[in-house]
């Protein structure tokens, strides 16, 4: 099965299948032009401002859904400042909720994973296919914190990614984040340890692409499912189960 994904800048992904879009965490970058034919679904990972941007709301689809991460409340007030419809479709995902959706394509299922910082990553499986998206679930591993809150990460995360534990990962949106300085690698090195991963691409790299290829060196036994550091706008053909 043929696909595309464009890369939109930071942690934003639009995966576009035959019969339907995926939007990931879209806050920066310009949108390719949407099929509005398919159904598009939003997911949101959390509420930091480089993950969610209430623009979301104003999409002209005639078809969309949004899916919310546990920490974006879509109260009627919250609704009213984002400017979304009070008839717009949102799912409110918890930490470790489920949700099924039928799709022209076929079910897709749904895991909310909790994220060590906030919201939730997405886990999804559709037609055959299994995605991970992130959000902000990593190892934050973070120069200048105490060592007992660096030690709760190191206990945290690996319970949290726990579902990811030996499952083949058709395609993974995983953090390389450089601020992390010497810690920058230790939560894709566990992804790419622990689950069977075909490709990853970094994200949440800031201005930092180089970041790619300092993994490679440090990893070279771990790094053969990364890609590049992609540029926003730069668009990949996939070929999917």
């Amino acid at each position: 099965m043929k696909a595309h994904l464009t890369y939109l800048g930071h942690s934003g992904f639009l995966l576009e299948w035959p019969e339907c879009a995926w939007l990931f965490d879209w806050w920066t970058g310009e949108l390719p032009p949407l099929d509005k034919t398919k159904p598009l679904l939003v997911f949101v990972s959390h509420r930091h401002h480089d993950h969610f941007n209430p623009a979301i709301f104003a999409l002209d689809h005639p078809d969309v859904q949004y899916l919310l991460g546990s920490d974006l409340r879509p109260t009627p007030r919250n609704l009213s400042r984002w400017g979304a419809a009070p008839e717009a479709k949102i799912h409110h995902l918890r930490r470790r909720g489920n949700l099924d959706l039928t799709l022209p394509g076929g079910p897709l299922h749904v895991e909310a994973l909790p994220s060590t910082d906030e919201g939730v990553a997405f886990l999804l499986t559709y037609q055959g296919a299994t995605v991970y998206h992130a959000g902000d679930l990593n190892w934050w591993d973070w120069p200048g914190e105490s060592e007992e809150w660096n030690r709760s990460m190191a206990l945290h995360f690996p319970r949290f990614a726990a579902p990811l534990e030996g499952r083949h990962l058709d395609l993974a949106f995983a953090p390389l984040d450089p601020r992390q300085e010497g810690s920058y690698d230790l939560g894709l090195a566990w992804l790419l340890t622990h689950a069977q991963v075909d490709r990853v691409w970094p994200m949440h790299f800031w201005d930092h692409p180089e970041v790619a290829e300092q993994f490679r060196r440090d990893h070279p036994d771990l790094a053969a499912p990364l890609e590049d550091a992609p540029s926003p706008g730069q668009r990949f053909d996939l070929e999917l189960p």
